[in-house]
């Protein structure tokens, strides 16, 4: 009798410690999805501020009174939403360099400040004229065409047309991603200008054009520039626990055909999750 109530007494504390550990696991479970769905709320809420500040940059390059309209030269307007910080900058795509119209000597000017050698330069000049004209006879000072990538060991050859993105140039022989990663920043498809804007251009920009950089420092009490249309947006949000959320967006100035649009949207990339 007594040992069928010791395996009964057994019995009992194992199975008090079975319902221990599940209730132990479920409580970690519902801590876990608690910490998920928190962490996920915070990164909503960044994002959304970065939303804002978007948002609120179009509004301000709408603004009819010029002592209200925003600069687009790329200085940096610091913003609080619901006590987030978000720093916002614009720039008109005026001031970038065009792949799709750009002269070639423009684009050679503007790799050889990036330091690539005067022949390289030429070269990837070339080769992106050959990228997006129609034919494929290369370009006289040296350029790429299809018998070139093929050479190169490259199973795409040249587009024979327009740039789509600024991306696109990754695909250009004799492009680099170190070189591409400093380029990018100054190029865009979006001005449909042979020249960019010199009143808006960064200093590697102008220096392409064969100008001195500005000395002046930025007044920001100056009625800016009218600009473009065109714009580039980059807005930054980071909230007090170092959560951050980044979007960048290209914008026209104009409806889209939807009731109440005020501009269309170009490109609207986030070039990094919030985190």
């Amino acid at each position: 009798m007594t040992s069928v109530r010791g395996a009964a007494l057994l019995l009992v504390l194992w199975i008090t410690l079975l319902l221990a550990g599940l209730v132990a696991g479920y409580a970690m479970t519902a801590r876990i999805a608690s910490l998920q769905g928190h962490g996920e709320a915070r990164a909503l809420l960044a994002r959304e501020a970065a939303r804002a500040g978007v948002e609120l940059a179009v509004s301000r390059l709408l603004e009819p009174d010029p002592a209200r309209r925003w600069a687009v030269d790329g200085r940096v307007q610091h913003l609080t939403f619901d006590g987030t910080p978000v720093q916002v900058s614009v720039r008109d795509e005026a001031a970038l360099i065009d792949l799709n119209a750009a002269s070639p000597d423009v684009l050679q000017a503007f790799f050889m400040q990036l330091g690539e050698p005067r022949d390289a330069a030429t070269r990837l000049a070339g080769a992106i004229l050959d990228w997006r004209d129609g034919d494929s006879l290369t370009q006289p000072g040296g350029g790429a065409e299809d018998a070139d990538y093929a050479a190169a060991g490259l199973p795409w050859g040249a587009k024979d047309a327009p740039f789509e993105s600024v991306a696109e140039v990754e695909q250009v022989l004799g492009m680099r991603p170190d070189l591409y990663a400093r380029a990018a920043p100054h190029l865009t498809i979006h001005s449909g200008q042979a020249l960019p804007d010199a009143n808006f251009a960064d200093p590697v920009v102008r220096a392409a054009l064969g100008l001195p950089e500005k000395n002046a420092p930025l007044d920001p009490d100056a009625p800016p520039l009218a600009g473009s249309g065109t714009y580039s947006i980059d807005s930054r949000a980071r909230l007090t626990d170092g959560r951050s959320a980044r979007l960048s967006a290209v914008v026209r100035m104009g409806g889209n055909g939807l009731p109440g649009s005020t501009y269309t949207t170009l490109r609207w990339q986030v070039p990094g999750a919030a985190r």
